[in-house]
């Protein structure tokens, strides 16, 4: 029997007023798999993952989460989801990591990590900052929970967000190109904890200008241009032998970079 997947995306449509970004696109991320999405600037590939997570409402098509569907009122540009138990549900299981950080800036590292499952899921203090400490010391920080985001560097604020992502303990991990705000060697930090997760069995989706890291993480890898899925498939042959001129080009201009 085939498990159900932690997040299907079917004919998804997103608009914003007249113009439309996301033209019909089915992604499928199976419970421990790594899907990648790369492609130009302006592809669509961060405005998918905001439908996803229901950041962003999307005018067509069906979102599932764990074979649940979004349930929605209205249509088109006014469509929504209908129910905020709902969305409250599915956000707090697809946990997203931004390219900025997004930390609270008057918290502690600890407080940052722990606040959530607090607040949101209701989570016993005491077990929360043990949670917290444990997945801080996961990616490499365990010494900097009573420092500041402002104290740390880059790479270590963005640690610290897969840190608070993980102690939400979600289904999936969302990552919204997690490395581009960092010089070369900080990203690399970044890098070496999405692949100890990838490692570790996460069902993660990711958009990333990496195509190394692509390529090393990712069970599947999509390539979107103008809103549609261009090619997709494994990285071996995604990377090794694309088919469409589009992606050898992409791929041409960005090894070159």
């Amino acid at each position: 029997m085939t498990t159900t997947p932690v997040l299907e995306i079917r004919n998804l449509h997103k608009a914003y007023g007249a113009l439309e970004v996301i033209k019909g696109v089915d992604i499928t991320a199976p419970k421990g798999h790594v899907i990648s999405l790369i492609g130009s600037s302006g592809s669509g590939k961060s405005t998918i993952l905001r439908c996803a997570n229901l950041l962003e409402d999307s005018q067509q098509g069906d979102i599932l989460f764990k074979g649940e569907p979004v349930t929605w009122r209205g249509e088109g540009l006014n469509r929504h989801p209908a129910d905020a138990a709902q969305v409250l549900r599915i956000r707090t299981n697809l946990s997203m990591v931004f390219q900025q950080f997004n930390l609270w800036a008057h918290m502690t590292i600890l407080q940052n990590v722990m606040e959530a499952p607090v607040t949101v899921l209701g989570r016993d203090r005491a077990e929360a900052e043990h949670a917290a400490r444990g997945y801080l010391d996961k990616v490499g920080i365990g010494d900097k929970c009573d420092v500041y985001p402002a104290q740390l560097s880059g790479g270590q604020q963005q640690r610290a967000a897969i840190a608070r992502a993980l102690c939400m303990e979600p289904e999936a991990l969302l990552f919204d190109e997690p490395t581009s705000a960092l010089d070369p060697e900080l990203e690399q930090e970044v890098i070496r904890v999405i692949k100890d997760l990838a490692n570790e069995g996460r069902t993660m989706m990711i958009v990333t200008h990496d195509m190394s890291m692509a390529r090393d993480v990712s069970d599947h890898v999509v390539f979107l241009h103008q809103g549609l899925i261009e090619e997709e498939g494994a990285p071996d042959a995604l990377f090794g032998a694309p088919k469409s001129e589009r992606l050898q080009g992409f791929l041409s201009s960005t090894m070159a970079a």
